[in-house]
Protein backbone atom coordinates (compact mmCIF):
# COMPACT_ATOMS: atom_id res chain seq x y z
CA UNK A 1 0.00 0.00 0.00
CA UNK A 2 1.41 3.33 -1.10
CA UNK A 3 0.09 6.31 0.85
CA UNK A 4 -2.84 7.52 -1.25
CA UNK A 5 -2.95 10.83 0.58
CA UNK A 6 0.62 11.55 -0.46
CA UNK A 7 -0.33 10.66 -4.02
CA UNK A 8 -3.41 12.89 -3.92
CA UNK A 9 -1.50 15.90 -2.64
CA UNK A 10 1.29 15.34 -5.16
CA UNK A 11 -1.23 15.29 -8.01
CA UNK A 12 -2.80 18.52 -6.80
CA UNK A 13 0.62 20.19 -6.63
CA UNK A 14 1.56 18.87 -10.06
CA UNK A 15 -1.67 20.24 -11.49
CA UNK A 16 -0.89 23.78 -10.43
CA UNK A 17 2.72 23.40 -11.54
CA UNK A 18 1.50 22.36 -14.98
CA UNK A 19 -0.79 25.37 -15.08
CA UNK A 20 1.99 27.83 -14.23
CA UNK A 21 4.54 26.20 -16.54
CA UNK A 22 2.24 25.35 -19.45
CA UNK A 23 4.18 27.66 -21.80
CA UNK A 24 7.61 26.63 -20.56
CA UNK A 25 9.99 25.26 -23.19
CA UNK A 26 11.01 22.51 -20.79
CA UNK A 27 7.44 21.16 -20.80
CA UNK A 28 7.56 19.25 -24.09
CA UNK A 29 4.56 17.32 -25.41
CA UNK A 30 6.31 14.04 -24.66
CA UNK A 31 7.07 15.05 -21.09
CA UNK A 32 3.51 16.32 -20.62
CA UNK A 33 2.12 12.97 -21.82
CA UNK A 34 4.32 11.12 -19.34
CA UNK A 35 3.12 13.30 -16.49
CA UNK A 36 -0.55 12.80 -17.42
CA UNK A 37 -0.01 9.05 -17.75
CA UNK A 38 1.55 9.00 -14.28
CA UNK A 39 -1.34 11.05 -12.88
CA UNK A 40 -3.86 8.63 -14.41
CA UNK A 41 -2.33 5.58 -12.77
CA UNK A 42 -1.95 7.34 -9.43
CA UNK A 43 -5.59 8.44 -9.49
CA UNK A 44 -6.52 4.89 -10.38
CA UNK A 45 -4.56 3.69 -7.34
CA UNK A 46 -6.32 6.16 -5.04
CA UNK A 47 -9.74 5.08 -6.31
CA UNK A 48 -9.05 1.36 -5.99
CA UNK A 49 -7.60 1.69 -2.47
CA UNK A 50 -10.02 4.26 -1.08
CA UNK A 51 -11.51 1.84 1.47
CA UNK A 52 -8.21 1.71 3.34
CA UNK A 53 -8.38 5.38 4.30
CA UNK A 54 -12.17 5.45 4.68
CA UNK A 55 -12.41 2.37 6.91
CA UNK A 56 -9.03 1.59 8.46
CA UNK A 57 -7.73 5.16 8.88
CA UNK A 58 -10.64 7.62 8.61
CA UNK A 59 -8.90 10.90 9.26
CA UNK A 60 -7.42 13.68 7.11
CA UNK A 61 -6.11 11.01 4.71
CA UNK A 62 -9.65 10.10 3.69
CA UNK A 63 -10.61 13.76 3.19
CA UNK A 64 -7.57 14.40 0.96
CA UNK A 65 -8.13 11.29 -1.16
CA UNK A 66 -11.88 11.67 -1.68
CA UNK A 67 -11.37 15.37 -2.49
CA UNK A 68 -8.74 14.52 -5.11
CA UNK A 69 -11.10 12.08 -6.80
CA UNK A 70 -13.82 14.76 -6.84
CA UNK A 71 -11.46 17.38 -8.28
CA UNK A 72 -10.13 15.00 -10.93
CA UNK A 73 -13.26 15.64 -13.01
CA UNK A 74 -12.46 19.37 -13.12
CA UNK A 75 -8.70 19.10 -13.51
CA UNK A 76 -8.48 16.18 -15.96
CA UNK A 77 -11.80 16.08 -17.87
CA UNK A 78 -10.01 14.55 -20.88
CA UNK A 79 -9.44 11.35 -18.86
CA UNK A 80 -12.71 9.39 -19.32
CA UNK A 81 -12.47 7.60 -15.96
CA UNK A 82 -12.57 10.87 -14.02
CA UNK A 83 -16.30 11.19 -14.68
CA UNK A 84 -16.90 8.15 -12.46
CA UNK A 85 -14.13 9.02 -10.01
CA UNK A 86 -15.44 12.57 -9.53
CA UNK A 87 -19.01 11.44 -8.94
CA UNK A 88 -17.95 8.94 -6.29
CA UNK A 89 -15.38 11.33 -4.85
CA UNK A 90 -17.93 14.09 -4.32
CA UNK A 91 -20.23 11.75 -2.43
CA UNK A 92 -17.40 10.33 -0.30
CA UNK A 93 -15.87 13.76 0.37
CA UNK A 94 -19.22 15.01 1.67
CA UNK A 95 -19.57 11.97 3.93
CA UNK A 96 -16.05 12.40 5.32
CA UNK A 97 -16.49 16.12 5.97
CA UNK A 98 -19.76 15.50 7.80
CA UNK A 99 -18.37 12.64 9.88
CA UNK A 100 -14.91 14.01 10.69
CA UNK A 101 -15.82 17.63 11.44
CA UNK A 102 -18.19 17.58 14.38
CA UNK A 103 -21.32 19.72 14.48
CA UNK A 104 -19.61 22.37 16.60
CA UNK A 105 -16.70 22.69 14.14
CA UNK A 106 -14.14 20.66 16.08
CA UNK A 107 -12.21 17.84 14.38
CA UNK A 108 -11.98 14.15 15.19
CA UNK A 109 -8.15 14.05 15.22
CA UNK A 110 -7.98 16.37 18.24
CA UNK A 111 -5.12 18.31 16.67
CA UNK A 112 -4.94 21.97 15.68
CA UNK A 113 -2.32 21.15 13.07
CA UNK A 114 -4.43 18.50 11.36
CA UNK A 115 -7.52 20.67 11.56
CA UNK A 116 -5.55 23.20 9.49
CA UNK A 117 -4.82 20.48 6.93
CA UNK A 118 -8.57 19.99 6.56
CA UNK A 119 -9.10 23.76 6.34
CA UNK A 120 -6.73 23.93 3.36
CA UNK A 121 -8.41 20.98 1.67
CA UNK A 122 -11.83 22.56 2.19
CA UNK A 123 -10.51 25.81 0.72
CA UNK A 124 -9.33 24.13 -2.49
CA UNK A 125 -12.44 21.98 -2.78
CA UNK A 126 -14.96 24.76 -2.27
CA UNK A 127 -13.16 27.24 -4.54
CA UNK A 128 -12.57 24.82 -7.43
CA UNK A 129 -16.16 23.68 -7.13
CA UNK A 130 -17.29 27.31 -7.38
CA UNK A 131 -15.03 28.09 -10.33
CA UNK A 132 -16.45 25.07 -12.20
CA UNK A 133 -20.07 26.02 -11.51
CA UNK A 134 -20.64 23.07 -9.23
CA UNK A 135 -21.96 23.03 -5.70
CA UNK A 136 -21.17 20.79 -2.77
CA UNK A 137 -23.69 19.58 -0.22
CA UNK A 138 -24.81 22.21 2.30
CA UNK A 139 -23.18 20.28 5.16
CA UNK A 140 -19.70 20.89 3.69
CA UNK A 141 -20.16 24.67 3.82
CA UNK A 142 -21.66 24.44 7.31
CA UNK A 143 -18.77 22.38 8.70
CA UNK A 144 -16.22 24.63 6.97
CA UNK A 145 -17.81 27.72 8.54
CA UNK A 146 -17.94 26.12 11.98
CA UNK A 147 -14.27 25.05 11.65
CA UNK A 148 -13.36 28.64 10.95
CA UNK A 149 -15.23 29.85 14.04
CA UNK A 150 -13.54 27.28 16.28
CA UNK A 151 -10.01 28.02 15.08
CA UNK A 152 -10.59 31.80 15.18
CA UNK A 153 -11.64 31.49 18.82
CA UNK A 154 -8.42 29.61 19.61
CA UNK A 155 -6.08 31.91 17.69
CA UNK A 156 -3.86 34.47 19.39
CA UNK A 157 -4.14 37.69 17.42
CA UNK A 158 -0.61 38.85 18.27
CA UNK A 159 1.18 35.87 16.73
CA UNK A 160 -1.38 33.83 14.78
CA UNK A 161 -0.53 30.85 16.97
CA UNK A 162 -2.95 28.33 18.43
CA UNK A 163 -2.33 26.04 21.41
CA UNK A 164 0.25 23.43 20.40
CA UNK A 165 -2.42 20.86 20.97
CA UNK A 166 -2.45 17.31 19.56
CA UNK A 167 -0.27 15.74 16.88
CA UNK A 168 1.93 18.37 15.31
CA UNK A 169 4.04 16.66 12.67
CA UNK A 170 4.76 19.60 10.39
CA UNK A 171 1.93 18.96 7.93
CA UNK A 172 1.41 22.20 5.99
CA UNK A 173 0.90 20.96 2.46
CA UNK A 174 0.27 24.28 0.73
CA UNK A 175 2.69 26.84 2.16
CA UNK A 176 1.63 29.96 0.30
CA UNK A 177 3.31 32.53 2.56
CA UNK A 178 6.61 33.04 4.37
CA UNK A 179 4.86 33.13 7.75
CA UNK A 180 6.03 30.88 10.56
CA UNK A 181 4.64 27.34 10.55
CA UNK A 182 2.73 28.00 13.79
CA UNK A 183 1.01 31.10 12.31
CA UNK A 184 -2.48 30.09 11.15
CA UNK A 185 -3.70 33.49 9.97
CA UNK A 186 -3.28 33.04 6.22
CA UNK A 187 -4.89 29.59 6.08
CA UNK A 188 -7.92 30.80 8.05
CA UNK A 189 -8.20 33.93 5.92
CA UNK A 190 -8.03 31.85 2.74
CA UNK A 191 -11.01 29.75 3.78
CA UNK A 192 -12.84 32.89 4.90
CA UNK A 193 -12.18 34.51 1.52
CA UNK A 194 -13.53 31.46 -0.31
CA UNK A 195 -16.63 31.20 1.90
CA UNK A 196 -17.45 34.88 2.41
CA UNK A 197 -15.13 36.93 0.18
CA UNK A 198 -13.71 38.43 3.39
CA UNK A 199 -10.39 38.47 5.23
CA UNK A 200 -9.68 39.53 8.82
CA UNK A 201 -5.94 39.20 9.35
CA UNK A 202 -4.60 41.36 6.50
CA UNK A 203 -3.09 38.40 4.65
CA UNK A 204 -2.72 38.01 0.88
CA UNK A 205 -2.39 34.29 0.12
CA UNK A 206 -6.05 34.24 -1.04
CA UNK A 207 -4.70 35.44 -4.40
CA UNK A 208 -3.46 31.90 -5.03
CA UNK A 209 -7.11 30.85 -5.02
CA UNK A 210 -8.11 33.44 -7.61
CA UNK A 211 -9.58 35.94 -5.13
CA UNK A 212 -8.10 39.37 -5.76
CA UNK A 213 -10.06 41.89 -3.71
CA UNK A 214 -11.86 40.46 -0.65
CA UNK A 215 -13.55 42.75 1.85
CA UNK A 216 -11.85 43.55 5.15
CA UNK A 217 -13.85 42.48 8.18
CA UNK A 218 -13.41 41.92 11.89
CA UNK A 219 -13.89 38.83 14.02
CA UNK A 220 -16.23 38.71 16.97
CA UNK A 221 -14.25 36.51 19.36
CA UNK A 222 -16.44 35.04 22.08
CA UNK A 223 -15.47 35.84 25.68
CA UNK A 224 -16.70 32.41 26.72
CA UNK A 225 -16.47 29.79 23.98
CA UNK A 226 -17.79 26.26 24.50
CA UNK A 227 -17.29 23.44 21.99
CA UNK A 228 -18.89 20.41 23.67
CA UNK A 229 -18.63 17.92 20.79
CA UNK A 230 -14.84 18.14 20.67
CA UNK A 231 -14.50 19.05 24.34
CA UNK A 232 -12.87 22.50 24.29
CA UNK A 233 -13.55 25.40 26.67
CA UNK A 234 -12.09 28.87 26.13
CA UNK A 235 -11.90 32.09 28.12
CA UNK A 236 -10.94 34.97 25.83
CA UNK A 237 -10.07 38.32 27.41
CA UNK A 238 -8.35 41.42 26.09
CA UNK A 239 -4.97 40.40 27.49
CA UNK A 240 -5.25 36.67 28.14
CA UNK A 241 -6.54 33.38 26.73
CA UNK A 242 -7.34 30.29 28.80
CA UNK A 243 -7.73 27.00 26.92
CA UNK A 244 -9.09 23.87 28.65
CA UNK A 245 -9.68 20.42 27.20
CA UNK A 246 -12.40 18.16 28.60
CA UNK A 247 -14.07 15.55 26.45
CA UNK A 248 -15.09 11.94 25.90
CA UNK A 249 -14.04 10.00 22.81
CA UNK A 250 -16.15 8.44 20.12
CA UNK A 251 -13.17 8.53 17.75
CA UNK A 252 -9.55 7.50 18.27
CA UNK A 253 -7.70 9.63 20.88
CA UNK A 254 -4.37 11.16 19.96
CA UNK A 255 -2.93 11.77 23.43
CA UNK A 256 -3.74 11.25 27.10
CA UNK A 257 -4.25 14.95 27.86
CA UNK A 258 -7.73 15.48 29.26
CA UNK A 259 -8.24 18.52 31.51
CA UNK A 260 -5.06 20.07 30.10
CA UNK A 261 -4.86 23.82 30.73
CA UNK A 262 -3.11 26.30 28.42
CA UNK A 263 -2.56 29.92 29.50
CA UNK A 264 -1.58 32.80 27.20
CA UNK A 265 -0.98 36.44 28.17
CA UNK A 266 -0.35 39.14 25.55
CA UNK A 267 0.16 36.41 22.97
CA UNK A 268 2.82 34.61 25.04
CA UNK A 269 2.19 30.95 25.93
CA UNK A 270 3.12 30.84 29.63
CA UNK A 271 1.68 27.41 30.47
CA UNK A 272 2.02 25.28 27.39
CA UNK A 273 1.34 21.96 25.73
CA UNK A 274 4.76 20.40 25.11
CA UNK A 275 3.79 19.18 21.61
CA UNK A 276 4.22 15.74 20.08
CA UNK A 277 7.92 15.77 18.96
CA UNK A 278 8.27 12.55 16.86
CA UNK A 279 6.27 9.47 16.00
CA UNK A 280 9.43 7.32 15.95
CA UNK A 281 11.81 8.02 18.80
CA UNK A 282 12.92 6.65 22.18
CA UNK A 283 10.11 5.24 24.29
CA UNK A 284 10.73 7.75 27.08
CA UNK A 285 9.96 10.62 24.70
CA UNK A 286 6.86 8.90 23.29
CA UNK A 287 5.56 8.34 26.82
CA UNK A 288 6.32 11.90 27.90
CA UNK A 289 4.98 13.87 24.93
CA UNK A 290 1.87 11.73 24.44
CA UNK A 291 1.01 11.13 28.08
CA UNK A 292 -0.21 13.11 31.05
CA UNK A 293 3.31 14.16 32.00
CA UNK A 294 3.71 16.25 28.85
CA UNK A 295 0.52 18.19 29.61
CA UNK A 296 -0.73 20.53 32.30
CA UNK A 297 -2.95 17.98 33.98
CA UNK A 298 -2.96 15.22 36.64
CA UNK A 299 -1.65 11.66 36.72
CA UNK A 300 -2.27 9.06 39.42
CA UNK A 301 0.86 7.23 40.58
CA UNK A 302 2.44 8.00 37.21
CA UNK A 303 -0.35 6.31 35.23
CA UNK A 304 -1.94 7.94 32.18
CA UNK A 305 -5.69 8.55 31.97
CA UNK A 306 -5.79 5.88 29.24
CA UNK A 307 -3.51 2.93 28.52
CA UNK A 308 -0.97 3.41 25.74
CA UNK A 309 -0.85 0.79 23.02
CA UNK A 310 1.47 0.50 20.04
CA UNK A 311 1.98 3.36 17.58
CA UNK A 312 -1.16 5.53 17.55
CA UNK A 313 -3.27 3.23 19.70
CA UNK A 314 -4.83 3.96 23.10
CA UNK A 315 -6.91 1.56 25.18
CA UNK A 316 -9.49 2.37 27.87
CA UNK A 317 -10.80 5.42 26.03
CA UNK A 318 -12.39 8.06 28.21
CA UNK A 319 -16.10 7.57 27.59
CA UNK A 320 -17.56 9.73 30.35
CA UNK A 321 -16.81 13.44 30.57
CA UNK A 322 -18.83 16.51 31.44
CA UNK A 323 -18.02 20.19 31.79
CA UNK A 324 -19.45 23.68 32.20
CA UNK A 325 -18.10 27.20 31.75
CA UNK A 326 -20.04 30.09 33.29
CA UNK A 327 -19.62 33.68 34.38
CA UNK A 328 -20.34 34.49 38.03
CA UNK A 329 -19.81 38.13 38.98
CA UNK A 330 -16.21 39.07 38.21
CA UNK A 331 -15.17 35.43 37.85
CA UNK A 332 -15.37 32.92 35.02
CA UNK A 333 -15.64 29.37 36.31
CA UNK A 334 -14.87 26.13 34.50
CA UNK A 335 -15.75 22.79 36.03
CA UNK A 336 -14.98 19.53 34.26
CA UNK A 337 -14.94 15.88 35.20
CA UNK A 338 -13.66 12.73 33.51
CA UNK A 339 -13.82 9.07 34.43
CA UNK A 340 -10.33 7.72 33.77
CA UNK A 341 -7.34 5.67 35.01
CA UNK A 342 -9.08 2.34 34.42
CA UNK A 343 -5.83 0.48 35.00
CA UNK A 344 -6.21 1.46 38.65
CA UNK A 345 -9.97 1.13 39.03
CA UNK A 346 -13.30 1.37 37.19
CA UNK A 347 -14.76 4.42 38.91
CA UNK A 348 -11.88 6.89 39.34
CA UNK A 349 -12.97 10.47 38.69
CA UNK A 350 -10.82 13.52 38.10
CA UNK A 351 -12.61 16.82 38.64
CA UNK A 352 -10.87 20.09 37.76
CA UNK A 353 -12.30 23.48 38.61
CA UNK A 354 -10.64 26.58 37.15
CA UNK A 355 -11.60 30.02 38.45
CA UNK A 356 -10.38 32.94 36.35
CA UNK A 357 -10.60 36.42 37.86
CA UNK A 358 -11.72 38.76 35.11
CA UNK A 359 -9.00 40.95 33.58
CA UNK A 360 -6.41 39.79 36.09
CA UNK A 361 -3.59 37.34 35.41
CA UNK A 362 -4.72 35.12 38.24
CA UNK A 363 -6.14 31.59 38.14
CA UNK A 364 -7.24 29.21 40.90
CA UNK A 365 -7.33 25.48 40.12
CA UNK A 366 -8.92 22.78 42.26
CA UNK A 367 -8.06 19.18 41.34
CA UNK A 368 -9.96 16.37 43.03
CA UNK A 369 -9.45 12.65 42.47
CA UNK A 370 -12.23 10.39 43.73
CA UNK A 371 -12.24 6.65 44.43
CA UNK A 372 -8.53 6.11 44.89
CA UNK A 373 -6.82 4.60 47.92
CA UNK A 374 -3.15 4.88 48.82
CA UNK A 375 -2.24 6.45 45.48
CA UNK A 376 -0.04 9.44 44.74
CA UNK A 377 -1.56 12.35 42.82
CA UNK A 378 0.89 14.21 40.56
CA UNK A 379 0.13 17.58 39.01
CA UNK A 380 2.25 18.84 36.08
CA UNK A 381 2.93 22.34 34.68
CA UNK A 382 5.21 23.28 31.77
CA UNK A 383 6.95 26.61 31.19
CA UNK A 384 9.58 27.89 28.79
CA UNK A 385 12.83 28.63 30.73
CA UNK A 386 12.86 32.32 29.77
CA UNK A 387 9.37 32.78 31.26
CA UNK A 388 9.99 30.98 34.54
CA UNK A 389 10.69 34.15 36.57
CA UNK A 390 7.38 35.75 35.52
CA UNK A 391 5.06 33.05 36.84
CA UNK A 392 4.22 32.02 40.39
CA UNK A 393 2.60 28.64 41.03
CA UNK A 394 1.66 27.55 44.55
CA UNK A 395 -0.12 24.34 45.54
CA UNK A 396 -1.57 23.00 48.78
CA UNK A 397 -3.01 19.60 49.67
CA UNK A 398 -6.36 18.67 51.22
CA UNK A 399 -5.13 19.69 54.66
CA UNK A 400 -4.04 23.14 53.49
CA UNK A 401 -0.36 22.22 53.70
CA UNK A 402 1.82 23.80 51.00
CA UNK A 403 3.37 21.25 48.66
CA UNK A 404 7.02 21.70 47.78
CA UNK A 405 7.40 22.04 44.00
CA UNK A 406 9.63 19.64 42.10
CA UNK A 407 11.41 21.64 39.39
CA UNK A 408 13.00 19.64 36.57
CA UNK A 409 14.45 20.23 33.13
CA UNK A 410 12.23 18.50 30.59
CA UNK A 411 11.37 19.02 26.93
CA UNK A 412 8.97 20.77 24.60
CA UNK A 413 8.53 20.65 20.82
CA UNK A 414 7.09 23.65 18.99
CA UNK A 415 8.01 22.06 15.66
CA UNK A 416 8.06 18.42 14.59
CA UNK A 417 11.35 16.71 15.35
CA UNK A 418 12.72 19.69 17.29
CA UNK A 419 13.24 19.06 21.01
CA UNK A 420 13.90 22.09 23.21
CA UNK A 421 14.37 22.67 26.92
CA UNK A 422 11.30 23.12 29.06
CA UNK A 423 10.87 23.54 32.81
CA UNK A 424 8.44 21.11 34.41
CA UNK A 425 6.97 21.94 37.80
CA UNK A 426 5.34 19.02 39.60
CA UNK A 427 3.35 18.83 42.81
CA UNK A 428 2.86 15.46 44.49
CA UNK A 429 0.31 14.66 47.16
CA UNK A 430 -0.90 11.57 48.96
CA UNK A 431 -4.25 13.24 49.53
CA UNK A 432 -6.87 13.29 46.77
CA UNK A 433 -6.99 17.09 46.45
CA UNK A 434 -4.65 19.84 45.23
CA UNK A 435 -5.47 23.55 45.34
CA UNK A 436 -3.28 25.63 43.02
CA UNK A 437 -2.96 29.36 42.39
CA UNK A 438 -1.23 30.76 39.32
CA UNK A 439 -0.19 34.38 38.94
CA UNK A 440 1.61 35.86 35.95
CA UNK A 441 3.56 39.12 36.30
CA UNK A 442 4.55 40.06 32.78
Amino acid sequence: YKCSQEISLRILNWTFALYFYKNSKSLTEKRFDKIINSIFWQLDHVYKNINFSRIAVRNNHAIAETLMLYLSGFLFPFIPETKKWALKGKKWFTEEAEYQIYEDGTFLQFSMNYHRVVVQLLTWGIQLSKLNNDKLDTVVYERATKSLMFLDDNLNMETGKLPNYGSNDGALFFKLTDADFRDYKSQLDDLRAVLKNEICYNTNSHQWYGISDPKKSTINIKNIAIYPNGGYYLINELKSKTFIRCGAYKDRPAQSDNLHLDIWVDGVNYLLDTGSYKYNTDQKYIDYFNGCEGHNTISVSGYNQMKKGGRFIWYNWIKKAQASLIKDGNKIIFKGQIQAFKELGNSILHTREVVKVENKNFWEIKDTIENILNKEVIQYWHIKPELFEFIQIKSADKNGKLIKPIIENKWMSDYYGVKEKCIQISFKSNTNFILTTIEINN
